[in-house]
């Protein structure tokens, strides 16, 4: 949504991304990923001109896209409410139908993607009611079954998380993402099961959109990354999302 200098720039940096890719790639350390992307802008300055400033962003990402071909890499938009035009269901489902490139598609992390159901930075999209009680799951799962139904065609990058329902902001970043640890009590979400929303179609059939799958849990201090049992608790978490959805390749 910058000049078009910074726009430039942010192709070259996604060029230099897939340079990298690539030649990991060729060492066979990568034998697959994704290019991770976002608009680098705020919902506050993309709200000064909705579709105008979504359709700079299309266009910018649809010249990322014609880069990344060139190399085989694949660029996934982060779904997460800090970035313009990203910031909810919609909002991002706008953006990827205007991008409209088949080696565009989303990022689809679970601590993130729950906070659309809150429409933090976009109110008007929030499908969760003002007030929920936390304790109704059906009414979580039904939310869930909607942006996933929305989003899930574009998904080919998923990260397992946990979020408490709370956001965290600081610098040039809006209300933003708050990861917490996997067996967090106040974890709103039910990670097993709930990863199935992503993993699986409406009919409940496996898509193997992707071929792993990663835990994030960015934001943590230092002590939580260096402590021995955060590292069992999220490998356990793995493995109920792997039991429960899993698949193994011949």
């Amino acid at each position: 949504m910058g000049t078009k200098e910074q726009r430039s720039t942010f192709v070259d940096m996604v060029k230099k991304a897939c340079e990298f890719g690539k030649r990991l790639r060729e060492l066979g350390v990568r034998p697959y990923g994704v290019v991770r992307i976002d608009s680098a802008s705020s919902p506050t300055d993309w709200a000064k001109d909705p579709a105008g400033n979504t359709k700079l962003i299309a266009q910018t990402f649809r010249e990322a896209c014609d880069v990344a071909a060139g190399y085989g890499e694949k660029l996934a938009a982060e779904g997460e409410i800090c970035w313009g035009g990203m910031h909810s269901w919609k909002t991002m489902l706008e953006t990827l139908e205007a991008v409209d490139r088949p080696n565009m598609g989303f990022q689809a992390d679970m601590a993130h993607t729950m906070l659309y159901l809150l429409g933090y930075n976009r109110p008007e999209d929030r499908i969760l009611p003002v007030g929920y009680d936390w304790k109704d799951r059906s009414v979580l799962e039904d939310g869930l079954k909607k942006i996933t139904k929305a989003l899930r065609p574009y998904t080919f990058d998923f990260h397992v998380a946990q979020n408490d329902g709370t956001v965290f902001g600081s610098g040039s970043h809006d209300k933003t993402g708050r990861h917490c640890q996997a067996t967090d009590p106040n974890g709103k979400l039910d990670v097993p099961h709930d990863a199935g929303y992503w993993l699986r179609d409406e009919s409940g059939t496996l898509t193997k959109a992707f071929k792993h799958i990663c835990w994030d849990g960015c934001m943590f201090p230092n002590a939580v990354m260096t402590t021995q049992q955060t590292w069992n608790d999220v490998l356990a978490t793995m493995i109920k999302v792997r039991q429960q959805h899993g698949w193994y390749q011949a």
